[in-house]
């Protein structure tokens, strides 16, 4: 049994039969794992299961070898909108979850302040959202999501909005972070060349399922040559030939 378990997941909207239809998956503990689909196929609601958000009709998920009925705080989750705190600052955004749950104390700060250092923000601290770029409002989402040090981490498309340097860069900065975490990854995205780059392992969805998988056996750490390797390329290129086959 992996770390992450999916057996046999259903799940409709209303009429709409089978946004989910019979999807199983797993992920081992500290791997990365990308999860690709066109718009409509169900990739996003296939998350929120996992995380708890949403609750199937048939199947079960398991995490740690405990079944997913509900939120967590051992889980992470970052969305596509960084949904920060406007009247607070980016530390404050950041320790939100611990002030949520206990007090604070100077570890905490500490911790906080360290992860804002890790993806480049440590001169930006005391600003507010409406002071930080996009690019730095999702490196706090990021922290944010990692200041309790979570089991498994979900993503959905966090990096969509942003420009290809800013992504590039923010795709560096959260495997070293879930690296040095040991973090569960399960991580949605609209783009090959980003999943590629960032996973252990691929999933292609359509209409509800899983239609294809592939291992990605590039070395790390993952550096900016990884990007214009052969191998690169060519995963790149069999995964496209999936999401561009007629039948999708």
């Amino acid at each position: 049994m992996g770390f992450l378990e999916i057996q046999n997941v259903r799940f409709s909207y209303g009429q709409q039969r089978n946004i989910i239809d019979d999807v199983s998956w797993q992920i081992e503990k500290g791997e990365f794992h990308c999860l690709l689909g066109r718009s409509g196929c169900g990739k996003t609601t296939l998350i929120k299961l996992a995380a708890g958000l949403l609750q199937g009709e048939d199947g079960q998920i398991m995490i740690n070898n405990k079944k997913v009925t509900k939120p967590s705080n051992e889980y992470g989750f970052v969305f596509q909108s960084p949904t920060l705190l406007e009247w607070k600052t980016a530390i404050e955004n950041v320790l939100l979850p611990i002030k949520l749950k206990r007090k604070m104390n100077k570890q905490d700060q500490e911790e906080a302040y360290n992860l804002l250092a890790q993806v480049g923000l440590a001169e930006h601290i005391h600003q507010y959202p409406s002071e930080l770029s996009g690019g730095q409002q999702s490196r706090v989402a990021i922290a944010r999501a990692l200041i309790q040090k979570p089991i498994i981490l979900f993503l959905d498309e966090p990096f969509a909005a942003l420009d290809a340097i800013t992504r590039e860069e923010l795709q560096h900065d959260l495997l070293q972070l879930c690296k040095k975490q040991e973090t569960t990854v399960l991580f949605i995205t609209h783009d090959i060349s980003e999943a590629v780059f960032l996973a252990d392992r691929i999933a292609v969805m359509d209409r509800g399922k899983i239609i294809f998988d592939t291992i990605i056996n590039l070395e790390r750490p993952r550096l900016e040559h990884t990007r214009y390797s052969v191998s690169f390329n060519t995963y790149s290129k069999k995964i496209r030939d999936v999401m561009g086959s007629k039948h999708l």
